[in-house]
């Protein structure tokens, strides 16, 4: 190996690494504010950590308070329904779609992506009046965990079902037509051989719809006001008209934060492999 590709691998590895600090370096900031005092946060700033320094009271103040535990209670139902049945939806319909002559399908398919094209914010306004018009006595979809899943589900079920469309199109139609010989059913045939072969897709899908829905703001901060308040709601509260409580705010942060960077570390193999799953057809 020549001296040019040695070094033209180790500018690559260097560039990376910058890279990832550059990305890195707001989590370490915001970790710096968690654990350091109120009094520490407006002296000399600095980028280094001193152990002596530091305090995990803004944590436990956050993690004692029970609004807090709501909000995160409240995410975590919110973002794990919103996953399972956005997956379940996508994977009929993307079967539905590669398995059956259905016409206008690919009309039928833009259609659907559509969906995502548009910024979020122009149907907040017929949204609110949805939520706050549809009522059954005195319950109504607004401030309910049950409205923001099934609004979390509106937007993540097009980017669900285009991915998972690809995956279902590259699982070989000679599975289905020999269990189909062997008499099984459709619902035997996505269950048996569908199912399995894409869980891969299934497993990228869910966790980035988990992320989408964990992470979703504006529409959490506007169609809720009490009992469904979700944790990203939670943050603008420690901005307050005397001040920011700023320790408390980065602590909040980082605990919304690691849920989603442990299930991304954690599953890291399964979303490169449902995402390279299908790119090449046999």
């Amino acid at each position: 190996m020549n001296r040019g590709i040695l070094s033209s691998r180790l500018l690559t590895f260097l560039f990376w690494i910058a890279m990832s600090a550059l990305t890195l370096l707001p989590v370490w900031w915001m970790f710096l504010v968690s654990v350091r005092t109120r009094a520490d946060l407006f002296g000399k700033p600095s980028f280094l950590l001193d152990l002596s320094a530091m305090t995990w009271e803004n944590y436990a103040a956050v993690l004692s308070n029970p609004t807090f535990q709501k909000y995160m209670t409240n995410s975590l139902i919110v973002a794990t329904s919103n996953a399972v049945l956005v997956s379940m939806l996508a994977l009929l319909a993307a079967y539905a779609m590669s398995r059956f002559a259905l016409a206008g399908k690919d009309n039928l398919f833009f259609w659907v992506l559509t969906n995502r094209m548009a910024p979020p914010a122009v149907f907040l306004l017929p949204l609110f009046l949805m939520f706050t018009g549809f009522r059954i006595g005195d319950w109504s979809l607004f401030d309910t965990r049950i409205g923001l899943i099934l609004l979390y589900c509106v937007f993540n079920l097009p980017f669900a079902f285009w991915l998972l469309q690809g995956i279902v199109d590259a699982i070989p139609r000679e599975l289905d037509e020999a269990a189909y010989v062997d008499g099984a059913s459709t619902f035997t045939v996505l269950m048996t051989v569908i199912f399995p072969l894409a869980r891969p897709g299934l497993a990228v899908t869910g966790i980035l719809t988990w992320v989408f829905a964990w992470n979703e703001y504006l529409f959490a901060s506007t169609l809720t006001s009490v009992d469904a308040r979700t944790i990203t709601t939670g943050l603008a509260e420690f901005v307050t008209v005397t001040g920011t409580n700023w320790g408390e705010l980065a602590a909040v942060a980082m605990l919304t934060l690691a849920p989603a960077a442990l299930v991304l570390a954690l599953v890291q193999r399964h979303i490169v492999a449902g995402l390279t799953f299908g790119a090449v057809k046999g």
